[in-house]
């Protein structure tokens, strides 16, 4: 009895939450998207559903597409646009602090904010007149494996450098010649430890978590933009047409020889 209770209770707390939240749907020529955006990123949530709401999005095209990488769209240049037009530009008007957070990464589905490279943009200031959904590929292990060593072993060698300078090392060299152990040993101890704490402690250091991996192994993603730009939602249903819109061909601006059609629509806020 005390079970059906539990279960009952958990049913009722995930059905009010998932009834909650702000869920939007994404409509083309090609099928439909629901995405689900997120209350931790409030400043991206309320701005998408604000535009779209006033219909901003409606009639924009998908105008961006790379497949294995991801399908952007919304920008208002795009609307009408003759065929081989060079298009997507922003709004500088229509700008939103960064809410880059470390449990929102580029998974497959995830809505994700654009914005101008840092030397123009050095706040990572997102442009919500447009946006972006990522399609990516599924990885290996081995590959995650792989890009954290690409990250951060020029980080550990550059600290390593710092302490083993060649003052350091000569000491070393000239303990190791005197045969003084004990000295050498804590000396070497000394740095050993302090090459840890500030490598431990440097924000650059990239280390998947396990939620990561798991979606990038399974569903896969585009991982090398974790922690660059805002993720504000993730697709909830739609991934098939996800998959349709990055299998287009394009020109050589990455432009769909085909027209997707846009329209945004709120249904729950």
């Amino acid at each position: 009895m005390v079970r059906v209770l539990i279960f009952i209770v958990f049913f009722i707390y995930s059905f009010q939450s998932y009834s909650q939240a702000k869920i939007v749907e994404i409509s083309t020529n090609m099928g439909s998207m629901k995405f689900k955006l997120y209350d931790d990123t409030p400043k991206h949530r309320d701005a998408f559903i604000e535009l779209a709401k006033e219909g901003y999005y409606n009639e924009t095209l998908f105008y961006r597409v790379i497949q294995d990488f991801l399908i952007q769209g919304g920008s208002k240049s795009s609307k009408n646009a003759s065929p081989g037009k060079r298009i997507g530009y922003g709004d500088p008007d229509k700008t939103v602090d960064d809410e880059i957070l470390s449990n929102h990464f580029h998974k497959k589905g995830a809505l994700c904010a654009p914005r101008q490279p840092d030397e123009v943009n050095p706040y990572k200031q997102s442009d919500i007149s447009q946006f972006f959904i990522i399609k990516g590929r599924v990885h290996t292990e081995g590959e995650l494996d792989t890009m954290e060593m690409a990250v951060n072993r020029p980080i550990r060698n550059k600290i390593v450098q710092q302490y083993m300078n060649p003052e350091v090392r000569e000491r070393l060299k000239q303990l190791k010649e005197e045969k003084k152990v004990d000295e050498f040993r804590k000396i070497a101890a000394d740095i050993k430890k302090n090459i840890e704490t500030e490598y431990n402690l440097d924000t650059d250091v990239l280390e998947f978590s396990e939620e990561q991996r798991k979606a990038y192994t399974t569903v896969g993603g585009y991982p090398d933009l974790d922690g660059k730009y805002t993720v504000f939602g993730e697709c909830i249903s739609g991934f098939e047409t996800i998959d349709k819109i990055s299998a287009l061909k394009t020109d050589k601006n990455n432009r769909p020889f085909t027209d997707v059609k846009i329209t945004v629509r709120v249904l729950s806020e």
